[in-house]
């Protein structure tokens, strides 16, 4: 297969999905209307209701919800071959993916920037929404977890990602004031924001930054986690668009732009070498290692961010919904921002599976399921970006590694954040006050609890890594299941919503069934993972069943009286 073929394929299946079906659902199943008030204007309070430019918005949520995990999944899912990866990456993106975050965005905002969990208390019952909460509280904690040490282990194996990563801190500060305190116009901003960035890794690229072997009494890994967790507590007391905004939105365009670097050095590698190098993976594997588990149902919960992922709903609802300018604004900011996430899993994809130059490297990555990952993509994407754009490897590779480390800097620091929400809303449920600096500690010191359970070099992060997957697609599951429930009160088509409900909660459900076997396998058991595991289906089972009544009660109820807005666009439309 030829991999620039493959490439425009992937390209043209996810602009169907933002120029057509986004569109359809934005007219016809949410019925987006912009004399709608957003909560970010009814609820202004400067710092987490902010109205917001619809591009710096994107950049917030694009770089928020794709963190590592689009790269970690498609690498490690790619051991079946590269086929099934990049059918579930390009489908699951448009008519699952963009269809969860974009109506988990246009959910919240009807319900005054309510979090997934304050809506499943209204829209399924206040039993069901304290369950939705235990799943969406550990998987809070495992993106944490997981998220500051595979920032940590590209920090300390790539170093000269170290001075881009955090020397963006510092633009994404100036960047705040210039456009919210100076009020200079956004183009310029972005185009000095995005060159100092540039700048910033060329620079690291010539002088890496490697910690002493101890430094007070740590190791490099321990010193990176704790500075990470202390980064994602002061970033989330901020008000937004002092760092959260001005911070995703300058790495999203940066981000987009590596992208782009990485889809013309495919193209122009292939161009140059007379497509002497094409695609070496298999496109089914059928020489699994041992050991690989079987392909239905792991592929769709190993491959979750990129194609369908519950985080992104809480991300939309949790801190995009509260800062949304127009509703209309929704669907670029949340379906692009799935197919935003969709491009950088189908890059993996094409690096990992094009960017080896033989059989035999390729095998050499794949020898047993779980050894790809995020370095896979930097090795394959830089030899990529040497052969197509005659960069200097140390230079690709020092590129791509900082996108990486920012995609997922970025997450951390907005979980970090929606955390402390989910905690003062459940000091609320418990009539207790907790104000945000004694929840975003409580965060942190659960997330760095979890971190360093299994040792001080992050251990506890990885470890709880196999139940992430399984957590985050059941998640996705659920806040369809609100979704359904909210358009079938209004009398709109639920098919959009009901499809990828079935299909993901029954691969998820499926899969956590087949960990939690494997989890108490007498030879080599993992308790702590198994009762986890335990919670989460207990969980989702409660979930779903009182999901299922409140569709049937939604059903046979009067339909929802619509606002006086929605009547109006109704009226337009039939005539």
């Amino acid at each position: 297969m030829n991999p620039v073929l493959l490439m425009f394929i992937g390209l043209a299946i996810l602009a169907f999905g933002f120029l057509v079906y986004s569109k359809y659902l934005a007219k016809r199943v949410y019925r987006l209307n912009d004399s709608f008030k957003t909560p970010a204007h009814e609820l202004r309070d400067g710092v987490d209701y902010v109205p917001t430019n619809k591009f710096i918005l994107w950049g917030h949520h694009f770089t928020s919800v794709a963190g590592a995990a689009p790269i970690v999944g498609p690498a490690v899912a790619m051991i079946w071959g590269w086929l099934p990866a990049f059918l579930w990456v390009t489908i699951g993106t448009i008519f699952f993916a963009g269809m969860h975050d974009f109506g988990a965005l246009w959910a919240s905002a009807r319900n005054k920037g309510q979090s997934i969990a304050g809506l499943s208390a209204r829209y399924i019952g206040k039993r069901g929404a304290n369950l939705f909460l235990v799943v969406i509280f550990i998987l809070g904690f495992m993106v944490i977890a997981a998220f500051a040490v595979v920032i940590t282990n590209l920090l300390v194996s790539q170093p000269s990602a170290v001075i881009p990563a955090w020397g963006a801190i510092g633009v994404a500060l100036l960047v705040g004031v210039a456009i919210y305190r100076l009020r200079w116009p956004l183009i310029p901003v972005t185009i000095v924001g995005v060159a100092a960035l540039y700048g910033l890794i060329l620079l690291g690229d010539a002088y890496p930054v490697v910690l002493p072997e101890s430094f007070l009494g740590m190791a490099p890994a321990t010193v990176w986690i704790v500075v990470l967790l202390v980064y994602g507590g002061i970033a989330s007391i901020l008000p937004v668009w002092v760092l959260l905004q001005p911070r995703d939105y300058i790495n999203g365009v940066q981000l987009f732009i590596a992208l782009i670097l990485l889809y013309g050095a495919l193209l122009l590698g292939t161009i140059f070498t007379d497509g002497e190098h094409g695609i070496v993976a298999p496109a089914i594997n059928t020489a699994l290692p041992e050991g690989t588990p079987s392909i239905v149902p792991l592929l769709f919960v190993t491959i979750a961010c990129g194609a369908i992922s519950g985080f992104h709903g809480v991300v939309s609802s949790g801190t995009t919904s509260k800062q949304l300018d127009k509703e209309t604004d929704a669907r670029f900011v949340g379906y692009f921002g799935a197919v935003g996430e969709g491009l950088l899993a189908l890059g993996t994809i094409l690096a990992i599976s094009a960017g080896y130059r033989t059989v035999a490297e390729w095998d050499e990555i794949y020898s047993s399921f779980g050894d790809a990952g995020v370095q896979s993509f930097v090795e394959g994407g830089g030899m990529l970006m040497e052969a197509g754009l005659g960069l200097p490897a140390s230079l690709s590779a020092t590129v791509l590694a900082t996108m990486a480390v920012l995609f997922a800097a970025t997450t951390l620091d907005t979980v970090v954040r929606l955390m402390r929400f989910i905690v003062q809303e459940i000091g609320d449920n418990m009539k207790i006050r907790i104000t945000k600096v004694p929840a975003t500690l409580i965060v942190l010191v659960l997330g760095g609890g979890l971190t360093f359970s299994q040792g001080l070099g992050g251990e506890g992060g990885l470890r709880i890594w196999p139940l992430f997957g399984t957590t985050n697609q059941l998640l996705a599951s659920l806040t369809l299941m609100i979704i359904a429930v909210m358009l079938i009160r209004k009398r709109r088509n639920p098919w959009p919503a009901f499809v990828p409900l079935g299909i993901v909660f029954v691969m998820s459900f499926w899969a956590a069934i087949e960990q939690l076997v494997s989890l108490a396998d007498p030879g080599n058991p993992d308790w702590l993972l198994f009762a986890i595991d335990v919670i989460i289906i207990v969980s989702s089972i409660f979930v779903a069943v009182e999901g299922i009544r409140a569709m049937a009660r939604a059903a046979a109820e009067p339909p929802e009286p619509e606002d006086a807005d929605e009547k109006l666009e109704s009226v337009r439309e039939e005539v």
